[in-house]
C-alpha cells in the first residue's frame, strides 16, 4: 500500500489488463480511478501510477480499513481522530495506549498467520498514520534514513521507531532515532521534539512496550 503513493511502475500494456481473474489489483485500481498516471518514461515505456489526490487516497484507505480491523469504519475513524487529538494535546503516552488498544482489538483468527510477519504491523501502522494525515502532517523521510513515522502538530514533532524481533527493546528503537538523526531536520522549527520507541510482540500480535523521550 505505501507503494501506491506515486511509486507504482508498470508497463504501458499492463494498465489495460482489467480482467476479473487478475490477482494484481493495480490495473483495476487504475481503471476505476483510484490510481492515475503520474509519470511516463518513453525509453522503457513504463508508467508511474499514484493516487490522483489526497481525497481519493483517504477514501481508498477508509474502504480498506475494515478488512484489517474487522470493525465498523466509523469506529476506526473515531479511533484515528482520538489518536490525533491526544498528540495535539501533547499526550504521546495516551496516543500509544490508543494504538495499543487498536491492535489488541483485531480478532486473532483474522490475522493469526500474519502476526509473525513484520509487514503486517507495518501495514496497519501505515493505514493508521495515513488516515491521521487527514488532520495533521505526517512525514517519514530524511537524508540519513527512514523513520517509521514522523508526525507534526502545531507545537511538537513526534518521531516513531518500532521494533519486532526476539531481542527488540525500546532502547534500541530510541537509539536508532538518535543514530540516524531523524530529529535533525526539525531542530530549527522551534517545536518540542519527542522520540518514541516501541516494541511489538509478533506472537501475540500486540504493541507491548514503549518509551517516550522529549528533547
Amino acid at each position: 500500500l505505501p507503494n501506491l503513493e506515486n511509486s507504482v511502475e508498470v508497463e504501458a500494456e499492463y494498465v489495460s489488463d482489467y480482467r476479473a481473474d487478475n490477482s494484481d489489483p493495480v490495473p483495476v485500481l487504475y481503471q476505476s480511478g483510484y490510481l492515475t498516471i503520474k509519470g511516463y518514461d518513453i525509453r522503457t515505456n513504463f508508467y508511474t501510477l499514484g493516487f490522483p489526490n489526497e481525497e481519493v487516497k483517504y477514501g481508498f484507505l477508509k474502504e480498506l480499513m475494515p478488512s484489517y480491523s474487522h470493525k465498523n469504519i466509523n469506529e476506526n475513524s473515531l479511533s484515528v481522530l482520538n489518536m490525533m487529538r491526544t498528540l495535539e494535546r501533547g499526550d504521546a503516552d495516551e496516543m500509544m495506549r490508543c494504538l495499543q488498544a487498536f491492535y489488541a482489538s483485531i480478532p486473532y483468527d483474522l490475522t493469526e498467520k500474519q502476526h509473525k510477519n513484520e509487514r503486517y504491523f507495518q501495514m496497519l501502522f501505515y493505514l493508521v498514520f495515513a488516515l491521521m494525515g487527514q488532520y495533521i502532517q505526517t512525514e517519514v523521510k530524511s537524508s540519513r534514513g527512514r523513520a517509521d513515522a514522523v508526525v507534526k502538530t502545531q507545537d511538537s514533532v513526534f518521531v516513531f521507531e518500532f521494533k519486532m524481533d526476539a531481542n527488540a527493546t525500546v532502547e534500541a528503537a530510541l537509539q536508532q532515532i538518535e543514530d540516524k538523526g531523524y530529529l535533525i531536520p526539525y531542530q530549527t522549527e522551534g517545536k518540542n521534539l519527542v522520540k518514541i520507541g516501541a516494541v511489538f510482540n509478533g506472537e501475540a500480535g500486540e504493541l507491548t512496550e514503549w518509551k517516550i523521550v522529549e528533547s
